[in-house]
């Protein structure tokens, strides 16, 4: 049998039970090669219950810096026997399995083309340790000390972070101490050390941050001037509001009288969340909420109030696998139509995708900005697998003299000098009316708030050619929000391709490398990253271009492709979907294996060598 052999380039999984305190010691280990200088890119993939079920957590080794699911497993770290027999598969062949041969196994539960190597860890957990749940948990850091053995992980890095997490508390920092070179020593002692795999030095982080998308959108509604977030929790979305929380604290505090100069409440649903949010935006502040797509269903009714009202707030949606419940702790890119399209009635909504934490934080605070422009709700499009793995990315750059764009607001002095104010009326072709702020003048300023039909100057009308001018007005608005909305990236294919391929949001590191590995077999693909809707007239021009477009997306109904053909007017026939929709974030061997099936069944064959 051939083993896999490779430096500082293979993918790790630990199969666990969840609740059996594994995550963070797995997370350790992605952190420890971090700091040897090697990229990493770690998936927790957890049930959507407390405790009990399987969960696993991948780590993708990368020096070149991807930071996508690459597809299949070079080392499978089995540590429940629940899921055994699934796990096996997933090995590639040449790969490796560590496991915990306590007991022993018979041989049909193992592959003649895996290379098995078992360690005593329950066994040397109940030798050491009488207490069950100090068993259990330093049963993760003897392994994770076994495989700083077998990989070359250098335990000084592991042993630097211990020292960070448990500064102060020296007798957990030498109790985990002892765990790891425990596992560390029986694995230089009895295990064949170093295996093929494994890892070297390199200089290849920089200045890269470490970190999730949900705490980057907190953190980028802070320096986007939101100072109100009304939530009510659900998954993935609430680490959102709770990075919001922990970072106001810090910043948002007024440190001479210690006041809080943010208000963050806990709405006793989705409905009354949404509506605290719209009325603090109406009243001025910057506000916002987050939630999942059971929470945008919930919300849908107050979505449309906002936008016909024409009111700003921001909506992030974390999205996971539906319909219904779904799945909560999986991921997908499901809600785009849902939210597109919110609420009863003619609506379309401003929607924006980061790629990665990064994005997360420029794409939240230039999404206030877009709401107070366009005055109206606007929508940022993460999912489960941005917003609660941790992702290395590039660090994030804030210009301290950047100024918000409020939009239009009509001031006390205008108002005061005669200026002519209708709350809806068009003053310029663009679709956007002048606001004021409540209390901005004593007598002249002041309108009806009101989610039914008016004339330009917010008076009640139900007639006809009122509605029509209001909502013709509001299509002009969505037009001139093609210009805000962030353009769309083209990755060019180094020598001329006849295939363009579309993406988007979470797909962005897997087609990365999909698009190396492609055109180191010949495939040459010119590819365009999607970031906002509406969509910018480069979307059409780059479909044109080319005569067969592959549209990548992580839901069943081609969500993305529906709405190019609907709203961005793309002629279907050059649209080819691939679809990805397990729960699971996309890899980079499913896009390559479907483009390259596609290109092929499209291949030209010159008459002559076909004849032939």
């Amino acid at each position: 049998m051939k083993q896999i052999t490779a430096i500082n380039d293979f993918v790790v999984k630990f199969a666990n039970v969840n609740g059996s305190g594994s995550a963070s010691a797995n997370e350790l280990f992605a952190r420890a090669i971090l700091r040897m200088g090697v990229p990493v890119s770690p998936r927790n993939i957890f049930p959507s219950n407390i405790q009990g079920l399987p969960t696993w957590y991948e780590v993708r080794v990368n020096e070149k810096g991807y930071q996508g699911r690459r597809g299949g497993v070079d080392l499978m770290v089995s540590m429940n026997p629940q899921t055994w027999d699934n796990d096996l598969k997933e090995i590639e062949s040449g790969g490796y399995l560590f496991y915990d041969n306590s007991k022993p196994l018979p041989p049909s539960k193992f592959r003649s083309d895996v290379t098995a190597i078992g360690m005593p860890l329950t066994e040397i957990c109940n030798t050491t340790y009488s207490d069950p749940r100090q068993r259990q948990l330093f049963k993760n850091i003897i392994y994770v000390g076994a495989l700083s053995a077998l990989l070359e992980l250098d335990p000084k890095e592991i042993e630097q972070l211990f020292t960070e997490q448990y500064k102060g508390k020296e007798a957990l920092l030498q109790s985990n101490f002892k765990a790891l070179h425990l596992g560390r020593d029986y694995a230089l002692k009895h295990l064949p050390c170093p295996l093929g795999i494994k890892l070297q030095r390199a200089d290849n982080v920089g200045d890269k941050i470490f970190t999730d998308g949900n705490s980057a959108i907190a953190l980028g509604a802070v320096y986007g001037g939101a100072s109100v977030c009304a939530w009510y929790p659900i998954t993935p979305s609430s680490s959102v509001a709770e990075a919001f929380i922990a970072y106001c604290k810090r910043m948002r505090t007024d440190t001479a009288s210690g006041k809080n100069k943010y208000a963050i409440i806990q709405g006793e649903d989705e409905l009354a969340s949404i509506g605290i949010a719209i009325g603090a935006g109406w009243n001025g502040a910057r506000a916002f909420t987050a939630t999942s797509g059971p929470g945008i269903s919930l919300m849908s009714e107050f979505i449309g109030l906002a936008y016909f009202a024409e009111i700003p707030v921001v909506l992030v949606d974390v999205q996971r696998g539906g319909p219904s419940t779904g799945m909560p702790t999986r991921t997908q890119q499901s809600d785009l139509l849902a939210c597109a399209y919110a609420s009863h009635g003619d609506t379309k909504h401003v929607l924006l995708f980061p790629e990665d934490p990064t994005e997360c934080f420029e794409l939240t605070a230039q999404a206030f900005d877009l709401a107070e422009r366009l005055q109206t709700p606007v929508f940022v499009m993460t999912d489960l697998d941005i917003g609660m793995n941790t992702r290395l990315c590039r660090p994030y750059v804030w210009d301290d003299t950047r100024e918000y764009d409020r939009g239009k607001v009509m001031t006390y002095e205008r108002l005061d000098a005669g200026a002519d104010f209708g709350r809806y009326l068009d003053v310029d072709g663009d679709g956007i009316p002048f606001r004021t702020y409540p209390g901005t003048h004593p007598t002249r300023g002041g309108y009806f708030t009101r989610g039914t039909t008016k004339n330009r100057y917010a008076q009640y009308s139900e007639a006809g050619p009122d509605y029509i001018d209001n909502m013709q007005r509001l299509m002009r608005k969505f037009e001139t929000a093609k210009s805000l909305v962030p353009k769309p990236l083209l990755y060019p294919a180094e020598k001329p391709a006849r295939f363009g391929a579309i993406f988007y949001g979470s797909t962005s590191p897997a087609m990365q490398e999909a698009l190396d590995t492609l055109s180191e077999r010949g495939i040459h693909v010119n590819a365009l990253r999607i970031r906002g809707f509406p969509f910018a007239d480069e979307l059409s021009d780059f479909v044109a271009s080319h005569p067969w477009v592959f549209v990548i997306e992580q839901n069943r109904d081609a969500q993305l492709k529906t709405l190019m053909v609907t709203d961005g007017k793309i002629n279907p026939a050059r649209l080819i979907s691939l679809l990805h929709y397990d729960g699971t974030p996309i890899t980079a061997r499913f896009i390559v294996e479907q483009i390259s099936q596609h290109a092929d069944s499209r291949r030209v064959v010159p008459i002559k060598k076909a004849v032939a």
